[in-house]
């Protein structure tokens, strides 16, 4: 499937270890920038309660990994990976993200409906 870019936001305005829900198609995703600048998505629904709060999480570093945590029942997950380093079985779906033009841009598949950000030139 071939990938579209949509623009979530302006990159100064997600604020370092602050993570933001956006809404891209049917699907919300929670995006969070690092102090290393790095910028990470995930799904905002948590596996455990099935609650869309991924983005009222907590940012944070386990050893070397950055990890956002559930704000519902408190995992841990590996904001590179996905994958909850309280239960392995489980994980939050990663999406690419990059910074184009000093906007920050959520890659998707070419069948989901995304709704452009509206970014003044």
């Amino acid at each position: 499937m071939n990938k579209k870019w949509v623009r979530v936001c302006r990159y100064e305005e997600l604020l370092p270890e602050r993570p933001v829900a956006a809404l891209i198609g049917r699907r919300q995703v929670a995006v969070v920038r690092l102090n290393d600048g790095s910028v990470r998505a995930v799904d905002n629904r948590d596996p455990f309660s099935h609650a869309q709060v991924m983005a009222r999480g907590i940012v944070g570093n386990r050893g070397e990994v950055a990890i956002l945590v559930s704000p519902m029942h408190k995992q841990a997950f590996d904001l590179q990976s996905g994958c909850c380093l309280d239960d392995a079985r489980v994980q939050l779906q990663v999406h690419d993200v990059r910074v184009d033009g000093g906007c920050i841009e959520v890659a998707v598949t070419s069948d989901v409906e995304a709704l452009p950000y509206p970014v003044s030139a």
